[in-house]
């Protein structure tokens, strides 16, 4: 089928600069944290790419103080402009060093190098100039007359999209003038703690971003502190829902991005090549370990048998394997825990009687991967329908009305992103207005832009990030 032979293209890892060892960043320095160190590894491999140091309690408190101290005396009584130099800084020498981000981001999280290089790297980059721009303009944000800074944010961030989410917690809270705590997941704190070598070398004033490797206790941690005025956590409803019980009645500003289960919905007059190109990029970028994947496809009964073709026809073509190869299309899941889980919800989606379709393609010897799979014949309530897999796999339903449409697309407990696939733009129009979702893309899918607010409905969260609309989450307006 294919009238190229395959060459492998193999990115050189040396361009990360992988050291033995990582510290955390507290008030300017990197240092030895006292909590158990981890081992970060390499999900294509399951190798050790190096031991970090983690935060205890009394690092979280040192690190809130730190930031608190910053805020105080430098960060917060900084003019916009001023403030806007350093921002710039920091996104001007990301894109310096965007390449050795871009390997040891795949090397760390999984992700193909074409994604991290081409996605990841440059929004980040992106994030940190936009925000820049608002530093002295705020006042014009239409939030009010003179918006305050709100003091320390604590931000923790998941492992999907480590420096990426780094960038859009960091950006917008520094452009207010608050001062910065970060966690970075666990099983991804590299890429974070290289952001916190450009910050240094971006002279940013000691304490006024601090990162904090560690696992869950060390967020709960942050998260409870006393000392923090925000919380900003992206990750899982569950932990979404402990992080409100805990704020509850404190005061504190919150903004969760949590889960999604997103409709991408293709209509009968839709153009279905442009469609599966779409769909593909929707469910299969990032192995599918995206809160705003395209996971419930929505079909036009009349036009469902031929997109179902052409979509299996696409998706055999996709190369799994070695996230450090360009050609790679599907890179490794980002943790053996990741990987159960994807099994075992495909395992029910089987026993609950969908069609299992899995991609003929290869797959590494070792490393965690997951071949690209499409359920057909799925039922609203099947468990792969409702529940968040996160993993490169797709459930596919039918739909006869554009309403039985809306009505299948709003029936999730979620409500971060949606997709919508039609030649008429007044359809697009009429049906944008009726999805219960933060994001609808209009044939077009998982497309990031710092100038526009992304954030969910129900319990994909609260609060907006990116755009006039995410600084608001930042200011005491």
């Amino acid at each position: 089928m294919n009238m190229w032979e395959y060459a492998p293209a193999p990115e050189s890892r040396d361009i990360a600069n992988l050291k033995p060892s990582y510290r955390m960043f507290v008030d300017g320095e990197f240092v030895e944290g006292a909590g158990e160190p981890l081992k970060t590894v390499n999900p294509a491999t399951e190798e050790v790419l190096a031991e970090v140091s983690t935060a205890s309690r009394e690092d979280v408190d040192r690190a809130v103080k730190a930031a608190r101290r910053a805020y105080d005396r430098v960060w917060g009584r900084m003019p916009g402009a001023e403030r806007a130099k350093y921002i710039y800084r920091i996104a001007r020498v990301i894109a310096e060093r965007a390449r050795e981000l871009a390997v040891l981001e795949s090397l760390d999280n999984g992700k193909p190098i074409r994604e991290s290089r081409d996605v990841d790297v440059p929004t980040a980059s992106a994030h940190f100039f936009y925000h820049a721009g608002w530093a002295d303009k705020l006042a014009y944000a239409g939030l009010g007359p003179d918006p305050r800074p709100l003091g320390v944010a604590g931000q923790v961030i998941p492992w999907n999209f480590p420096l990426l989410m780094a960038a859009w917690k960091i950006a917008p809270a520094l452009a207010c003038g608050n001062t910065v705590v970060l966690k970075p997941a666990e099983t991804t704190p590299l890429t974070a703690l290289v952001l916190a070598e450009i910050i240094q070398q971006a002279e940013l004033p000691p304490g006024v971003v601090n990162i904090l490797p560690g696992a869950g206790d060390v967020g709960a941690e942050l998260v409870g502190h006393p000392g923090v005025d925000k919380v900003a956590f992206t990750g899982s409803t569950e932990v979404g829902k402990l992080i409100q019980r805990t704020l509850a009645g404190r005061g504190k500003k919150l903004t969760l991005e949590l889960g999604g289960k997103a409709a991408n919905v293709v209509f009968d007059d839709a153009p279905l090549d442009q469609a599966v190109e779409g769909i593909v990029n929707g469910i299969f970028f990032n192995q599918g370990h995206v809160c705003c994947a395209g996971s419930r496809l929505l079909v036009q009964e009349s036009v469902a048998d031929e997109l179902v073709e052409k979509l299996h026809a696409r998706i055999s073509t996709l190369r799994v394997g070695d996230p450090l190869d360009k050609n790679t299309d599907v890179g490794a899941i980002n943790s053996r825990e990741q990987l159960t889980r994807i099994t075992s919800l495909v395992e029910v989606g089987e026993q609950e009687g969908a069609e299992k379709w899995v991609s003929p393609c290869p797959l590494p010897d070792k490393g965690f991967f997951f071949a690209p799979t499409v359920f057909s014949g799925v039922s609203q309530a099947m468990r792969i329908a409702r529940e968040e897999i996160f993993g490169p796999v797709l459930s596919v339903l039918t739909y006869r009305t554009p309403d039985e449409a809306v009505a299948k697309a709003n029936n999730t407990p979620y409500g971060l992103s949606a997709g919508i696939w039609t030649e008429k733009g007044s359809r697009i129009l009429w049906m944008a207005g009726k999805l219960r979702a933060g994001v609808v893309w209009a044939n077009t899918f998982n497309r990031f832009d710092p100038t526009a607010p992304f954030g969910g409905y129900q319990e994909s969260g609260f609060g907006r990030e990116g755009g006039r609309a995410g600084l608001e989450a930042y200011l005491d307006v």
